[in-house]
């Protein structure tokens, strides 16, 4: 725990998909704990570290949008791309035209965070991936805004900035004030046939712990 990050995170609109949602999208209230770590990981992620997600802050008032996208119906089948790999003559190309469709979006508005996590080092780590290197790396990347994707708020289309907090951590504007989330998505076992897992999410203070969650309620 002694090689954990702060990072502050904003941005105009977010959408943390509810799963059971199956044709409109409706956010979660707050970021979920796999949509933190995927921030982590798109400005630094190796083989040889894991990310995990211990605190959320809710900086800002957590406040909704209605909004209507155009989104494409489907994608290219993988067995053409697969075949297209292999130096097919095949078509990869999708008439945007034909396929789209509007759909309504319920998301997040004017959103900030503050995540707390630290990262574990993984199975597939070398004699030369010590703690130290992976962490001075992280701090360096945060710090001047570097990443190896465009990290976003749970979907591609909400771009996020983002800036390392070394000192006090902002104040959330739910200070004093609890409150229960009902079951949230916290991640998908890929090494059980991408099994969704859910936690119960509750915020003390504007502080959703993460962990605390997991062993008082659970995961299913």
């Amino acid at each position: 725990m002694g090689f954990g990050i702060k990072l502050k995170v904003w941005g105009d609109y977010a959408c943390f998909t509810r799963p059971e949602m199956k044709v409109e999208r409706v956010s979660y209230d707050v970021m979920t704990p796999s949509a933190a770590r995927g921030i982590l990981e798109a400005i630094y992620w190796k083989p040889a570290i894991r990310w995990v997600i211990d605190r959320i802050h809710v900086i800002n008032p957590i406040k909704f949008d209605n909004i209507r996208r155009n989104e494409v119906e489907g994608k290219i089948p993988s067995g053409k791309v697969n075949s297209a790999l292999k130096g097919n003559e095949v078509s990869l190309y999708q008439d945007t035209n034909a396929e789209r469709q509007q759909r309504a979006s319920y998301v997040l508005r004017d959103v900030c965070y503050c995540i707390d996590a630290h990262f574990e080092v993984t199975d597939k780590a070398g004699p030369d991936d010590s703690v130290e290197k992976h962490y001075n790396v992280a701090l360096r990347r945060m710090r001047k805004g570097q990443y190896f994707h465009q990290p976003y708020f749970g979907c591609r289309e909400f771009p996020l900035n983002f800036e390392l907090i070394e000192g006090p951590i902002p104040e959330s504007i739910y200070a004093g004030k609890n409150q229960d989330f009902g079951f949230m998505l916290y991640d998908i076992d890929f090494d059980d046939e991408m099994r969704a897992v859910f936690f119960r999410a509750e915020m003390h203070d504007g502080v959703i712990d993460v962990g605390k969650c997991l062993v008082k309620g659970g995961v299913s």
